[in-house]
């Protein structure tokens, strides 16, 4: 079972990340907005941390963050030596019409899906977010 779902969720990521194609950024720049938009305003370790890169990598794609105008680069006022990396409004206007593509494309292959097996996904869904918790 273990096996049959991690070979699911790698398919459905692959699916929905050809929707992330219409942002127009880099799969590590999208990926790292999302850790800024959901997480707030982060430095730039605990942003490499989360992206599972090393900080001079995380340093480079927030620089093109920065530079598209999706996130901006300031000092965190508790610790002036560090910098706070936040979103700017069109950065969560980039990432929310990303997240909106992906949600339509699944939408549109679960509708397929008979009642029945509607109703069975959402209860392994349910399951999921336990395990995942």
């Amino acid at each position: 079972m273990a096996t049959g779902l991690h070979a699911a969720a790698i398919r459905l990521l692959r699916m929905l990340r050809r929707e992330d194609q219409a942002s127009g950024i880099s799969a590590p720049r999208l990926s790292a907005l999302s850790v800024i938009v959901f997480a707030g305003p982060v430095s730039l370790a605990r942003l490499a941390a989360a992206e599972q890169v090393k900080a001079p990598t995380m340093s480079r794609i927030v620089e093109g963050l920065v530079k598209d105008g999706l996130a901006t680069r300031d000092p965190d006022p508790a610790n002036r030596r560090m910098v706070r990396i936040a979103a700017t409004a069109e950065g969560t206007r980039l990432l929310e019409a990303g997240r909106a593509r992906r949600v339509r494309a699944l939408s549109g292959r679960l509708e397929r899906l008979a009642d029945s097996e509607q109703r069975a996904l959402q209860r392994g869904v349910e399951i999921l977010d336990q395990v995942t918790k």
